[in-house]
């Protein structure tokens, strides 16, 4: 794949708990300098300035996902005034594991609702962590909360970030109505295109440089 068509899907991200001030003015310089889609930021990092025409995400119940609706609902709200225009939130995972998909999508419509209709949300579902019947149940579920996106993983579970397993599985079961955002543990330009030939619409990388190096271009 050429470099503009990687480009063009990334989320360049830095969620690191230490980063400063000064590392995420870098990011958002270096997403511009990159020509990427989006950077991605904790909810704390918020406004950003000098962002161009990057759309600014960050997330939400982050990582772990197990917070009550209520506070997510509220950590999103709050991310939209302080100027996000994509929300990623972490469902909750002991709900999926345990098959309560009608709590997992009321706890995505919690957000939703909180949410301005012109806020994008995607749903980090930490598909490594889940079996493809939870997957493909999850993101049903999503879809009938009103997200816009469905996305692999925080990058923080230690059972591992995106395959291109789940993002097949997940692409297919949303059918182009949602998109598929594939996150964790992509780090090669080989990795990004597997990805985004799975069915990833959109890429959460923050080594964005290094494989965007790699497709030259």
């Amino acid at each position: 794949m050429r470099r503009h068509e990687i480009a063009g899907r990334i989320d360049h991200t830095l969620l690191k708990p230490e980063a400063t001030p000064g590392d995420v003015a870098a990011l958002v310089a270096e997403a511009r300098r990159l020509g990427v889609k989006a950077v991605c930021v904790s909810p704390s990092q918020l406004p950003l300035t000098d962002t161009g025409d990057l759309v600014v995400a960050t997330v939400c119940g982050f990582p772990s996902g197990a917070h009550k609706s209520e506070v997510k609902a509220a950590e999103a709200a709050r991310a939209a005034a302080d100027g996000a225009h994509e929300v990623d939130m972490v469902i909750n995972l002991s709900q999926a594991v345990t098959g309560d998909y009608d709590a997992v999508e009321a706890d995505m419509r919690t957000v939703r609702r909180a949410l301005p209709t012109d806020v994008l949300l995607k749903v980090i579902i930490e598909s490594a962590a889940l079996t493809d019947e939870a997957i493909v149940a999850v993101c049903e579920r999503a879809e009938a909360a009103g997200a816009q996106y469905v996305k692999t993983s925080t990058g923080f579970h230690p059972a591992g970030g995106a395959s291109v397993h789940a993002v097949e599985l997940m692409a297919r079961t949303v059918g182009g109505r949602l998109g598929v955002k594939a996150s964790g543990g992509i780090r090669t330009a080989e990795a990004a295109t597997a990805m985004v030939r799975a069915g990833a619409t959109r890429l959460g990388l923050s080594a964005s440089a290094a494989i965007l190096d790699e497709l030259g271009g």
